[in-house]
């Protein structure tokens, strides 16, 4: 890997045999092109269609399924076997469905960092493709490029370059070609330097090519991520290791019944026969469905709230994260630099307002101040508005007068930020630099310079002119003489000077970005628009300080809110200096002094993993990392058994949103290849969408147990009723279409239901799960198990009792057929929760499951009392008296459970005192 800031521009001009003023000759770039490639990532092979839709047919339990669609069909069981069959083909569609729909989505949020760019070649510029640059041209860049290539820079003029995306500093960095770094220097601090995925905010330069492609940082970078394991979520492990289980389990205690059977004497053929039928109805073949449906319908519900799921178990895996990693710059932040403060006439006003919006007050002791009135604070404001070159826009669209006044939903800024951030402040007083030029146009301006660290513009017209001046508070204070104290200019005492540094020392203090701003009247021989320079930045009246800074989203302290009420970590890594990370994570309440640790990076280059393993848990502020850094934060964290998001929008986020649990990629600001190695991408880029993604993803788990536990429950109480019945030396209770019917009725609609049941109200106040806890756990084995006794007693109970008592198998197998169904429609609404009844949940808050379970009741009436369907299931009608008796012995502890909530809230009602 070449250093290319250890080198001097002579050395990589020879290096690359290019002319400075000539660039390369059209040969000189095929043969480079051939040698090099174009500059672009490597894409990966995409996989064909047909091969996504076959590997949905590839886990074990669609396998067994299909062999239990073979095995129906063999029994001429046509109806159930095109049931399963359908069951599966859904399955397999809904999952190829749902990622291709996320793919095509994310190819919408997709843009080209730099589709053209500008070089000298065979002597002329020329604008070409940015994939056909290649090592050795002369690349002309200006205010507003997006860069494609990395660059050493050969000359540069004002140049400053945004590189957020891929060092997370959030500021711009200003260039200079003529410096030399070392080995040490961070990616951050190579100032000759410019990188592919950056952009320019101001000036102008011009850079020799010196990678391109994979070669890049950027792609570096990529190449990190294809190293980056994929490991299966948490429900992935669990439901396979649930479905194995359950297989294996009810083939077992099936083989056991058909053993029995033929030991008590009944026919070889007819035990086989419903031993088979009994293991198809006991599989649970819904399984699969039921969480795929589950999950799809959450990831809808997630797309219509702005969150793209690449992959269905992906809102699983965020319903059982424990930390969240979160990048600062643009995820926790607004990423548009905001006037917070400004110090102008002896006080101190807060400005409020978000972003680039132009709504907003200036506030003295926190009472709305009158600007009319405030004339020091004008005469600052229109500093800040008038040395700048930024433009304020609207839907990407230069707007000025009343319409900047109308409600927009999109501002931005075209420039540099940091004088978007004036301009905004200003356009909060109503002040306008286009208005201002109407009458006074700008002569000249002498241009911001890192040595200089300052910026000079002049206005006028008529002999009258002025100089405004902006720029560090130490440079521009050596330059004044006077001090605007509102209506009157007075001489800068060192009683003022120190009270200004005061102010200066207490915005830096919270972290703000502090500019001075500085003014001076000229006379017509002082104005020489073709020789402006800095001379005449001095004797200059003192205008005012003013304060920015990348402030925190306004909806993203309560969601973190949310997340510490739900026993969820967040925690900020940034590339961004220590200082103000802690002051944004400080606001945020991420970051608290006496309980908290802030980690630098060069602390972090110190610490071996074991080390780093003994903090971890209690580091909230990661500052000035590598994407390296990063990594290591997420696998320290791994290793401390949590299940960790990543949230990030640049380059840098990429391989540890890879190597997360789960990653989260920002859709707006966001990076293409953040994006590919993520596996949920936010389209609005809104943090709080993250805490709504974990809460359905812990309601879309929570569907899965109370699935599972109404699954098994009732297959447990079918083959147990099969079971006892043999035991006892009763002919079969059930016929092998009876069960194959009840599985049918009850393992179709009402299951689905079930699993798209509304969120618990109490489900974001409860701790994460514990990502290595059983499916079972929480006491939901011993209720399968109580609930499947009782269903098999029941069934048998009823069957017993009518074949004993009026000697009639016929109408024992009928009254047990319908006990069996209805046991389990009442069951169904019990599973709606683990801790509270039925009623307390509240009968009809899912109507969907209201109108499954209606229709299997009458689905199972008109197997009871059809002709035709008499016939092929051996049903006889049923009197009255059987329905009651049927009922009673189905239902009666949801019958119990509710007459007690009757009673509960009859005796609430009681106790409420009476109103007057």
């Amino acid at each position: 890997m070449e250093q290319w800031h250890r080198r001097t521009v002579d050395e990589i001009i020879g290096f690359w045999q290019t002319e400075v003023n000539e660039g390369l000759s059209s040969k000189e770039v095929k043969e480079k092109l051939q040698r090099f490639g174009f500059n672009e990532m490597a894409a990966q092979e995409k996989i064909a269609w047909w091969k996504k839709l076959v590997a949905q047919f590839q886990d074990f339990m669609v396998l067994v399924l299909l062999a239990a669609t073979l095995i129906s069909a063999f029994l001429g069981e046509f109806a159930d076997a095109a049931t399963i069959l359908i069951i599966v083909i859904i399955n397999a569609i809904l999952g190829f469905v749902q990622e291709y729909r996320a793919e095509k989505s994310l190819q919408a949020l997709q843009k080209l960092s730099a589709p053209t760019a500008r070089v000298l070649r065979n002597g002329n510029l020329q604008q070409i493709p940015a994939r056909e640059l290649v090592p050795g041209d002369i690349l002309i860049i200006e205010t507003g490029d997006k860069l494609a290539a990395d660059c050493r820079l050969i000359e540069t003029k004002g140049l400053e370059i945004e590189e957020a995306a891929l060092t997370g500093e959030s500021l711009p960095v200003s260039k200079a070609a003529s410096l030399l770094c070392n080995e040490a220097s961070a990616l951050g601090d190579r100032k000759n330097m410019v990188y592919a995925g950056t952009s320019v905010t101001r000036g102008r330069g011009t850079a020799i090519v010196c990678d391109t492609g994979m070669r890049t940082e950027v792609g570096r970078i990529a190449d990190m991520l294809q190293t980056a394991e994929q490991e299966p979520t948490p429900l992935e492990i669990r439901l396979a290791k649930l479905g194995h289980l359950l297989v294996w389990g009810c083939l077992a205690v099936c083989l056991v019944v058909v053993l029995t059977g033929i030991w008590k004497g009944e026919p070889l053929f007819l035990m086989c026969m419903a031993g088979i039928s009994l293991a198809v109805a006991a599989i649970p073949e819904g399984l699969p469905a039921i969480v795929t449906v589950s999950l799809a319908l959450g990831v809808q519900r997630m797309i219509r709230r702005n969150a793209i799921i690449r992959k269905l178990p992906a809102v699983e895996t965020l319903g059982c994260t424990t930390v969240i990693c979160s990048d600062k710059t643009g995820t926790l932040t607004q990423n548009t630099m905001t006037v917070r403060q400004v110090f102008a006439g002896s006080h101190a006003f807060e400005v409020t307002g978000n972003g680039y919006d132009i709504k907003g007050e200036f506030l003295l002791n926190q009472a709305k101040v009158n600007l009319q009135r405030e004339k020091a604070l004008q005469v600052c404001l229109t500093v800040g508005a008038l040395c700048n070159n930024s433009v304020l826009k609207r839907n990407n669209v230069g707007i000025s007068g009343l319409w900047r006044r109308a409600q927009a939903d999109s501002w931005s800024i075209e420039g540099d930020p940091t004088e978007g951030a004036l301009v905004v402040a200003a356009g909060k007083a109503g002040i306008w630099r286009e208005t201002v030029e109407k009458t006074q146009p700008r002569l000249g301006e002498v241009p911001f310079t890192s040595e200089r660290r300052c910026m000079s513009v002049v206005y006028g017209q008529k002999g009258l002119y002025t100089l405004y001046t902006k720029g560090a508070a130490d440079t521009v204070m050596e330059v004044c003489k006077y001090y605007n104290k509102g209506n009157v200019e007075v001489i800068l005492t060192p009683e003022m000077k120190e009270q200004i540094m005061t102010a200066h020392d207490g915005m830096a203090s919270q972290a703000l970005r502090v500019l001075a701003l500085a003014y001076r009247k000229l006379g017509p021989q002082q104005v020489n628009k073709d020789a402006l320079d800095e001379s005449v930045e001095r004797d200059m009246v003192f205008a005012g300080l003013i304060g920015m800074i990348d402030p925190p989203r306004s909806e993203v302290k309560q969601a973190i809110l949310s997340c510490r009420q739900a026993g969820i970590k967040t925690v900020m890594i940034t590339g961004d200096h220590r200082d103000t990370a802690i002051a944004i994570a400080s606001e945020l309440q991420i970051y608290q002094e006496n309980s908290s640790y802030a980690l630098a990076g060069h602390e972090l280059e110190k610490l071996d993993d074991k080390e780093l393993d003994k903090i971890v848990d209690q580091v909230a502020v990661y500052a000035r990392v590598s994407p390296a850094h990063k990594l290591r934060i997420v696998k320290a964290l791994k290793r401390r058994g949590h299940v960790v998001a990543m949230t990030g929008d640049g380059i840098n986020d990429a391989p540890a949103i890879k190597e997360a649990n789960i990653g989260v990629a920002m859709g707006k600001a966001g990076t293409d290849v953040t994006k590919e190695a993520s596996a949920m991408v936010l389209a609005d880029d809104n943090f709080t969408t993250i805490v709504a993604a974990i809460e359905e993803g812990r309601g879309i788990y929570e569907n899965i147990r109370k699935f599972i536990r109404y699954l098994l429950s009732c297959n447990l109480g079918e083959v147990l009723t099969m079971f006892i019945a043999s035991l006892l030396g009763f002919p079969l209770p059930l016929l092998p279409v009876q069960i194959l019917w009840v599985n049918l009725v009850t393992d179709g609609f009402p299951a689905m239901a079930l699993g798209i049941d509304p969120n618990q109200r109490d489900i974001m106040q409860r701790p994460p799960r514990n990502p290595e806890e059983s499916v079972f756990s929480r006491g939901l084995s011993r209720k399968i198990i109580m609930r499947g006794i009782q269903i098999s007693c029941s069934t048998v109970g009823i069957f017993a009792l009518v074949y004993l008592l009026q000697d009639n198998l016929q109408l024992a197998r009928t009254m047990a057929f319908v006990t069996l169904v209805l046991s389990q429609m009442f069951h169904v609404f019990d599973c709606r929760s683990e801790i509270f009844t039925a009623f307390e949940v509240g009968l009809t808050k899912n109507k969907y499951l209201v109108l499954a379970v209606t229709g299997s009741v009458l689905m199972q009436i008109g197997v009871v009392y059809h002709p035709f369907f008499q016939g092929i299931f051996q049903t006889v009608p049923m009197s009255l008296f059987d329905w009651l008796l049927v009922v009673a012995i189905s239902g009666w502890t949801f019958i119990t459970s509710g007459v007690r909530y009757a009673f509960r809230k009859k005796r609430y009602m009681f106790s409420q005192p009476k109103r007057a």
